[in-house]
Order: structure tokens, then sequence, then C-alpha cells
């Protein structure tokens, strides 16, 4: 028996993979072919560990060039009295403890879903993102600032050896972000779709960190060389504030993002585009009143959607064909992870104004 609601229309809902109505939830989930639609789950999470294996290579990439940068560049912005270069060792730390957030966002993000977490832990990914962003900002934007101010309130005098042991610290720097960088670019280049790999939010901050990595060691070097040929701290104080700008655009663009996805983002609108069209193919639907998405993780979304089907339907057809909606919406968008279905009839006063009554959809 429908169920009134506010707006005066019976309705009944149809949640997860299950089926018309409530209390027909087990029905539903037995005429489902459950194995069918575990299969397609299957292979989805089969390609999406098989990427955050490619994810975390990319990271550890960086974490372990990071590293070795962040002490080098550190010894010698300390030898050599040099802002710029205490600004990058600041901006490799910051780097490297970012990539061990990202790790983490890898291993927790792939838990499965319990009792209270019912639709699982990908949103960690974008949280340990969020955080790898405030990192970027405190410790590389920050301090990067910091140095810069300082070097114009009190000078940096520099001997000649100085300068050399900083430019081929700088030098080897450049050439180790560099490889990190492309490394994660290729890894895109493997996923296929072109920059679409760049949506995991892991990989994103790699390549945003290297890439900024390498313009900020490009300004370093052009900011101490400038000084040593000019004698003027102030080109290299320039730089370390080019630097800190950098950075903290960075992170806000990094933030942004992260923010958005936990808030909850939804799915992308060609994707929302092609859910409701594959709804008004059916023939059982009259219309489709609203289709809502929302990202529940990398390769997670979750689709709700109220439609109203043709009049005439008695409940067990309307149970068959929400199950064999949702089959068909599961396997044709293998990252549609929850699928919930709000299945509305119209009484009979409207039934007569309906598109399939009227002809709009080519009649009934």
């Amino acid at each position: 028996m429908p169920v009134p609601v506010a707006d005066g229309r019976p309705h009944r809902e149809a949640g997860g993979r299950a089926g018309a109505e409530p209390g027909a939830d087990t029905k539903a989930h037995a005429d489902a072919e459950p194995g069918a639609d575990a299969e397609v789950t299957a292979d989805a999470e089969a390609a999406g560990a098989k990427g955050d294996r490619h994810t975390r290579v990319t990271v550890l990439v960086a974490l372990g060039a990071n590293l070795v940068i962040a002490v080098a560049k550190a010894v010698g912005g300390v030898l050599a009295g040099s802002p710029a270069l205490l600004s990058e060792a600041a901006h490799s730390v910051a780097d490297s403890l970012n990539e061990v957030f990202l790790l983490a966002a890898l291993r927790r993000s792939r838990r499965p879903a319990d009792t209270r977490h019912p639709f699982g832990y990908g949103k960690e990914r974008f949280f340990w993102s969020l955080l790898a962003a405030v990192g970027i900002f405190v410790m590389g934007g920050c301090f990067s600032f910091f140095q810069g101010f300082e070097a114009l309130r009190g000078g940096a005098e520099e001997k000649l050896s100085g300068y050399v042991a900083g430019l081929i610290v700088l030098g080897v720097a450049l050439l180790a972000e560099g490889a990190s960088l492309l490394r994660a670019l290729y890894q895109v280049r493997r996923q296929g779709d072109g920059l679409g790999g760049l949506r995991d939010p892991a990989l994103r901050t790699v390549i945003a960190e290297d890439g900024t990595a390498v313009l900020g060691v490009s300004l370093a070097l052009a900011g101490m060389a400038l000084h040593m040929a000019t004698g003027q701290v102030v080109w290299e104080a320039s730089a370390s504030l080019a630097i800190g700008l950098l950075l903290v655009y960075v992170a806000y663009r990094l933030g942004r993002d992260a923010r958005a996805q936990l808030v909850g983002e939804a799915a992308d609108p060609e994707l929302t585009g092609r859910i409701r069209a594959l709804l008004r193919a059916q023939p059982e639907i009259d219309s489709v009143e609203a289709v809502l998405t929302m990202k529940m993780g990398l390769e997670s979304t979750l689709v709700a959607a109220r439609v109203d089907l043709m009049p005439g339907l008695d409940s067990e057809r309307v149970e068959e064909v929400a199950v064999r909606i949702k089959r068909s919406l599961a396997r044709t968008f293998p990252d549609v992870g929850q699928i919930f279905l709000d299945v509305t009839d119209r009484p009979a006063g409207e039934a007569r104004e309906s598109p399939a009554a009227t002809g709009e959809r080519g009649g009934a």
C-alpha cells in the first residue's frame, strides 16, 4: 500500500541495491542476481587497488627525493646563510610530511564499510589531502615569507664558497624534483583519460608539490645568481617571497578542492546526465523528477533518484522494475557504489496529465 507523504503524493522508496518498497529488501536482493553485481564491484575494486599501488610507488619516490633534498638544502642553506635556500629546505620538509599524509590516505581510504561508516572510508583520501594543503601553507609558505622578510630587514652576506655550495645543491635538487615530477606525470599517462587521472587527490597533490618544487628551485637559483652577480640581497629575498607566494597559492587550490569533496561534491555533470538518460530510457519510467549524486570516494559515487512510473503498475511489478534499473545502473557505471530510488505513483488525476498520457514520450 503506498504511503502518503507531505506533498500529498503516495510513494515507495528503494534504497541501496534493494527493492522498491520498505520491507521488500530481502526479496529484492535475492531477485537482483547478486553474483553479477558482485562481479562488477569486484572488477572496480581490483582496478582501484592496482591504481593505488602505482600511486603509492609515485608517492614513495617523491618522499625519498624530498627527504634527501631537504637535508641537502638545509645544510647548504645554513653553511651559505642563504634565505632562498633555507626557504626551499622548508618547502622540501613540508613536502616530505605531506607524502606521509598521502600514504596514510591511500591505506585508510581502502578500508571496507562497517556499521559506523556504512558508505565506506573513501573520503579519508580527501581529509588527508586537506592536511597536506595545510602543511604546504604553514611549513612552506609561511616560513618562506619569514626568511624573505628577515633577509630584507637584516641583510645576508655570503662568501663565494657559500654561493657555489648553494648553487650545486639547488642544481641537484632540480634534477631530483624533475625526476619525481616525470614519474608522477608518467602515471597519469598510464592511467589514461588524459588529465582525468588527476581526480586522485593523492596523485594531484604529488604533481602540485613536484611542479611547485621545480619552479621554486628555479626561483631560488635565479635569486642566488643575481645576489652573487650584483651583491644585492634584495634579489634573493625576493626569490624567497616569491616561493612563499607560490606555495600559498598551491595550498589554497589543493585545500579548496579537498574542502569541496569533503563537504559533499556532486559527481561530474556528464555522469549525472548519462544516469538521467539511462533512467529516462526505461519503458516503465514516466518521468525523472530528480537525480542527486555525491562523491563518496575516488571510485565511489552515491546516486539518489526520484522517478514517476507509468500508471497501472502493481507493487510486484514496481519491485521488479526497481531491481532491474539498479542492476543496469551498476553495470553501466562501475563507479556508482550506492543507488537509492524514490519510486512515486501518480494519482489518477495527475496520471492523465503525465508525459506518457499526453504523448510527450511518444505515447504509453
